[in-house]
């Protein structure tokens, strides 16, 4: 990097908030122009804190995606995905609270409560245009939203189809400090590809389960070796009852079969090369509700 450049390169962190299931992990991919976080129409599919590197001539930018911040504080894991996102507010350099342009609701106004308390500006991106018919209603919704805050800009964006993502990206590199990168030209993330095999492997799993299973199931990769020619990988899926594990691997092992055949490809298409996955459904009860069980199964903040 030249003397010039140095001088007006951008770098910092943005962490991506809001409640679950608003499109936050969607809107990161999208930016990204990569898939790092898994997706699904189910709440709280995302658990964990993921850094997403985006690194341009002009500016590295590190966003942060969280779970969503959510009331429900019955389960280990629960209070686990919450503690995540509140830290990730910390020294932060700029916030982006996601929310739905339906309209705003009272976990919104407990979330905006929580971004507030730190120091850090905060960027609107009002997502999911893409269900507003009428777009002039927008305009509404956004003087009513501007009331209650003092963002620092207002964006509406649909993070699935990538609209009006350009003037996010524009907006949120505006307001980062003049810095050197911080992480090389090429890192993408800072989870290793141990780390997504598991998360592809859950994603392929929660999006043929029913509502209440995809949260009583977690992932981990038990092996990975890499070869010449391919990678062989081992996980272990692992549930809190007898019958969730029959309802994971379905009627003759079709569900698990076909969830493996989706993972195989996705990840195979990640890594660059053919893998040899096989998957284990094993039973471990009580462990959303355990600490420490959780500790064990790589839900370390």
């Amino acid at each position: 990097m030249n003397p010039a450049t140095e001088r007006d390169h951008r770098c910092g962190f943005v962490t991506v908030a809001g409640r679950p299931n608003v499109g936050k992990s969607t809107l990161v991919n999208r930016i990204l122009g990569r898939k790092l976080s898994i997706t699904s129409n189910r709440p709280q599919t995302t658990r964990h804190r993921i850094l997403g590197i985006a690194t341009s001539g002009t500016s590295q930018i590190v966003f942060v995606d969280t779970p969503g911040i959510h009331r429900g504080r019955a389960r280990a894991l629960n209070r686990y995905m919450n503690r995540v996102a509140s830290r990730a507010l910390i020294g932060a350099d700029l916030v982006v609270m996601v929310v739905e342009a339906s309209g705003w609701t009272p976990d919104d106004d407990h979330i905006l409560e929580r971004i507030g308390a730190e120091a850090a500006p905060v960027v609107l991106a009002l997502n999911k245009i893409d269900r507003i018919k009428r777009r002039e209603t927008l305009l509404p919704m956004l003087a009513e939203t501007a009331r209650r805050y003092e963002f620092a800009a207002m964006v509406p964006v649909c993070a699935r189809t990538g609209e009006n993502l350009d003037r996010l990206r524009s907006v949120v590199e505006m307001h980062m400090p003049i810095a050197p990168p911080v992480f090389p030209e090429e890192q993408l993330t800072d989870r290793s590809d141990a780390f997504l095999v598991a998360e592809i492997v859950r994603e392929k799993l929660i999006r043929r389960l029913g509502q209440e299973l995809p949260h009583r199931l977690t992932v981990e990769t038990e092996r990975f070796v890499e070869q010449e020619r391919r990678t062989l990988i081992n996980v272990l899926v692992w549930v809190e009852r007898k019958q969730h594990k029959a309802m994971v691997i379905g009627k003759d092992g079709g569900r698990l079969r076909d969830a493996g055949i989706a993972a195989r490809r996705d990840i195979g298409r990640m890594l660059g090369h053919p893998v040899h996955l096989e998957i284990w459904v094993k039973v471990r009860e009580g462990w959303s509700g355990d600490e420490r069980a959780l500790r064990g199964l790589g839900f370390a903040e």
